[in-house]
């Protein structure tokens, strides 16, 4: 598949990305550490791909994550031309807070962490966790300030990565952004991002859809997995993804390839990503992308109905 332009801006992605929220070792969200080598290794075999896109945050694992991407990106002498690098713009870890000044703060520490001195694109997170969401909506707060960024050259796509759509949803219809990352919201069992997918698209700004695998449970399956976006799966979603498994195991094809692959044909996607911890799960991924899938799958998958629930606010 071709890259993809982000919006209007020049930059171009390739179909699939990958998430390093894992490779700063985060054993109480993925129950398993992970060794800063085990990590490097992830990184470079990401790099050493002439499409190679990595997607990060300043938060992640307290930093560890863009700061192991550093080292990689230090010993390569620079970030390897043609590579894309998208991170993120945080609130305070502690306060909470999210105002302009934060997200200045926190760009210019991804800045150093990374070891370059600017992004090809940068998102505003995870604001429905801000104090206050007005810090991040008033005059000067986080959001003029990831403009203004863009406008000074250190960011050439900004956007905005959040989950809950109630919340994401006014501020995209204020702002025009070139690009839009949901997560966990747009899967085999869960479209709850579906309509404000339709809101990016009917103001030309890119979507790109993270965590294909809803976590581990659309690439493990329901036996080894039990849980979806952060937390233990609800009946429904369990009583989906068993939906999903029968037909997958009747067509003897590998779930993961079906799940990666259903964002993938999606025309309303521009990139899909990854999230990896291992240099195996970089090329499992593009031998699921080019897995033979039959038609027949896709048919019988179109006649589950995905939940359209917010999956953060499922309970267990």
């Amino acid at each position: 598949m071709a890259n993809r332009e982000i919006g209007k801006t020049g930059v171009k992605v390739p179909p699939i990305c990958f998430g390093s929220t894992g490779l700063g070792s985060i054993p109480d969200l993925y129950g398993y550490e992970v060794d800063e080598g085990r990590a490097l290794e992830t990184i470079r075999t990401i790099l050493e791909r002439p499409d190679g896109f990595i997607d990060t945050a300043r938060v992640y694992a307290m930093g560890r994550s863009e700061e192991r991407i550093g080292k990689v990106v230090s010993e390569l002498g620079g970030w390897p031309e043609g590579r894309v690098l998208a991170t993120k713009l945080d609130m305070d870890g502690e306060s909470r807070v999210f105002d302009g000044g934060q997200a200045r703060k926190s760009f210019e520490q991804s800045l150093k962490a990374l070891c370059v001195d600017r992004v090809d694109i940068l998102y505003v997170h995870d604001v429905e966790y801000a104090a206050d969401l007005s810090d991040v909506t008033r005059e000067g707060g986080a959001l003029d300030v990831l403009f203004k960024l863009k406008e000074e050259g250190l960011a050439a796509a900004v956007g905005l990565a959040a989950g809950n759509i109630d919340v994401m949803m006014p501020i995209v219809r204020d702002r025009d952004f070139d690009a839009l990352l949901t997560h966990n919201r747009h899967t085999l069992v869960n479209n709850n991002a579906a309509p404000m997918i339709e809101l990016a698209k009917s103001k030309g700004i890119s979507v790109l859809n993270a965590a294909p695998f809803g976590g581990g449970i659309l690439s493990k399956g329901s036996s080894v997995q039990n849980h979806y976006a952060y937390r233990e799966a609800d009946e429904k979603t369990l009583a989906l993804v068993r939906a999903v498994e029968e037909i997958c195991v009747r067509h003897d094809v590998p779930l993961g390839a079906v799940a990666l692959q259903s964002s993938l044909r999606d025309p309303d996607i521009t990139s899909t990503v990854c999230g990896v911890t291992w240099p195996e799960h970089v090329r499992q991924a593009y031998e699921w992308a080019d897995w033979p899938i039959d038609d027949a799958v896709w048919q019988e998958l179109a006649k589950i109905k995905p939940s359209d629930a917010n999956p953060e606010a499922a309970t267990g």
